[in-house]
């Protein structure tokens, strides 16, 4: 199988889960290891700082550490969508080492892999290229610069693993794709279980246990799985932790 075209085959999927494999546009975006370096305090320093300051422009956020948890659980819908797409479609997946993944922080939904390794679609490899790989990382740079709890960011990750095997799941069903569904209910299951995911979500549910500050931004309101049924007229620490 050739995953040039295993990925072209994800795009059915939606936005999130495609993954660029041509020409990196020029100039060149940075790469997602360049975007994990600690972000410094200038906007167009590093491409991560950017595009906290991007989505704090677009949704008005009072603080710029919801912009950063906002702008973090893009990302990881970004990378969990095309890891456990592959995996769940074609039983492996492309590595994204962040040495290789460049990242337009104008427009977060183009990313580009400069170069195809294939690697096994076990849930041990999809959490040692996303967890650790990438999210682990990110978090420590938004945490260094945005003060944004280890909890609050741990939580996102769990909950954009859950939306993309809901896209999955739904795709799957409407296709026909009951060994899809199989494998994408699996792989999910064995992700959440790891020690950073681990109790981040509800297990029936599927519900947080935290919340991502999205309420905070005008007219915010509360996400669909979030730990708060309406807005909360302060904001409990716990929430965030």
């Amino acid at each position: 199988m050739d995953l040039d075209l295993d990925l072209a085959a994800l795009r059915p999927l939606g936005g999130f889960f495609v993954l660029r494999t041509d020409a990196v546009p020029r100039p060149t975006p940075s790469t997602l290891a360049e975007a994990y370096e600690n972000p410094g305090p200038e906007v167009y320093e590093n491409s991560m700082t950017f595009r906290v300051q991007k989505v704090a422009d677009a949704l008005r956020a009072p603080e710029l550490r919801i912009a950063a948890s906002v702008a973090q659980q893009g990302l990881a819908a970004r990378l969990w969508s095309v890891s456990l797409g592959c995996a769940a479609l074609h039983g492996r997946i492309p590595d994204l080492d962040p040495r290789l993944l460049h990242w337009d922080a104008g427009a977060p939904d183009d990313l580009w892999l400069t170069e195809l390794r294939p690697l096994p679609g076990d849930a041990a490899t999809l959490a040692a290229v996303v967890l650790d790989g990438h999210l682990e990382p990110l978090a420590t740079a938004l945490r260094d610069r945005y003060r944004v709890a280890t909890g609050l960011l741990r939580g996102n990750a769990a909950s954009a693993l859950a939306g993309a095997a809901r896209q999955l799941l739904g795709w799957a069903h409407a296709n026909g794709r009951t060994d899809v569904a199989a494998r994408t209910r699996a792989l999910t299951a064995e992700l959440l279980a790891r020690p950073a995911l681990a109790g981040r979500l509800d297990p029936a549910t599927l519900r947080r246990r935290s919340c991502c500050l999205y309420y905070r931004v005008p007219g915010g309101g509360v996400c669909g799985d979030c730990c708060f049924t309406r807005p909360p007229r302060s904001s409990p620490r716990a929430a965030s932790g």
